[in-house]
């Protein structure tokens, strides 16, 4: 498997035979844990993975979004996890499942930006997703903080 391809599957998650997408989601729902303990590592690691995904993307001359092709999903999962202040099980769980309601459902502007085409919609599509599960994440953190900011993974 090429680079590009690699990148664009996420690692190889966007060949996973059910749900490749959700999967992938998953995956970077797990991955997100350490980078949401560390300040500035999950935006950064955000910004990594959005120029590395439009990047494959474009070099791989795609034009609509492939099930295989899952780094938008990596990318939009991540951005969801900027609603939270520390992982948690009911904000993380939030986090995934708002985002994949979002991601499947398409409402407003996140079916607007599938509905374009090209690289940057592809990434986009996911990234308005997460930044809209983030919104919703932070305002049910404010709503009940008690069982959001329980806190269950520490950093060390």
């Amino acid at each position: 498997m090429s680079l590009t391809r690699m990148i664009a599957s996420a690692g190889g998650c966007g060949r996973f035979p059910l749900a490749p997408g959700t999967f992938a989601s998953f995956i970077a729902l797990a991955i997100g844990v350490p980078l949401l303990l560390q300040p500035y590592a999950l935006a950064g690691a955000i910004i990594v993975v959005m120029i590395a995904g439009h990047w494959a993307i474009r070099s791989l001359d795609i034009e609509d979004d492939p099930s295989w092709v899952v780094i938008d999903e990596v990318a939009g999962q991540w951005v969801a996890l900027l609603g939270l202040s520390q992982a948690s099980v009911p904000g993380l769980f939030a986090a995934f499942v708002i985002f994949r309601v979002l991601d499947v459902a398409k409402p407003g502007p996140v079916g607007w930006a599938d509905r374009q085409s090209g690289p940057a919609a592809i990434m986009a599509d996911d990234i308005i997703a997460g930044a809209i599960t983030a919104g919703i994440v932070w305002a049910l953190r404010m709503h009940w903080p008690d069982a959001f900011d329980r806190l269950v993974f520490a950093s060390a």
